[in-house]
């Protein structure tokens, strides 16, 4: 038994007459409690590194049965771009900010993955959180992906995940015109009811999802916050495969 477990255990084997002890007796009791963690610091680390595992798992299982209880929304969404193998044996589903520095970093990563791998579904959300131009770019690419469909939407992806400079209605129109589509439809399109639903649909699952960053990346039973490189995600994938 770990020292941890000693002291834990000597603390809850006290007998209730213990909690009537006399104020010169707890203060004594404490500086003896004081004394001995002084001595053996290694026991503070031992409390931490076993509560951390604890928050870790209790935080593991809130996540499942958050994901479990939208996975419709999350896997079967209509109004999301879904690429990679369709039929893929395992689904990864992105919430990206187009000007998050993250999610561009991760994009080639991701990319990379899908491509060797082959057996991967990819599904992108469209999450602005950074801001107007955030939410600029992503109404412009919504509103490609329902006017132009999913390859004109992979390639604007591309262009604005990888953009310099601000993302405005000039430099948006001219990646439009870049990829030879309908700009002013485009344009025109990005104010509609359409859109804004759509991105009002992923805020709401990000809510729902307690997602507060991006890139922010679900995989099938487990959600990674943040940033990961591509080996690390090739595992969690295959991990998933194992279960």
């Amino acid at each position: 038994m770990t020292r941890l477990a000693l002291a834990l255990a000597a603390t809850l084997a006290l007998p209730a007459a213990a909690q009537e002890m006399t104020e010169p007796q707890r203060e004594a009791f404490r500086a003896e409690v004081r004394a001995y963690l002084l001595e053996h610091p290694e026991v503070l680390m031992e409390s931490f590194q076993v509560l951390e595992s604890r928050q870790m798992e209790q935080q593991a299982d809130a996540d499942l049965k958050m994901l479990e209880d939208n996975r419709a929304a999350l896997t079967e969404d209509p109004a999301s771009w879904v690429g990679g193998n369709p039929e893929g044996d395992v689904t990864v589903v992105e919430f990206a900010d187009y000007r998050c520095g993250y999610c561009r970093r991760a994009y080639s990563e991701v990319e990379d993955l899908v491509a060797k791998d082959g057996n991967i579904r990819l599904i992108r959300k469209e999450y602005p959180i950074l801001g107007p131009q955030s939410v600029l770019s992503s109404q412009f690419a919504i509103a490609v992906l329902q006017t132009a469909g999913a390859e004109a939407y992979d390639k604007v992806h591309e262009a604005l995940i990888t953009m310099r400079g601000e993302a405005t209605n000039d430099s948006l129109r001219r990646v439009a015109v870049d990829q030879g589509l309908d700009a002013d439809a485009i344009m025109a399109k990005m104010n509609s009811a359409e859109v804004a639903q759509v991105i009002q649909a992923n805020h709401a699952l990000g809510q729902t999802l307690q997602i507060n960053g991006t890139p922010t990346f679900v995989i099938e039973k487990t959600m990674v916050r943040g940033y990961v490189p591509q080996d690390s995600m090739a595992q969690i994938v295959a991990e998933m495969r194992a279960k």
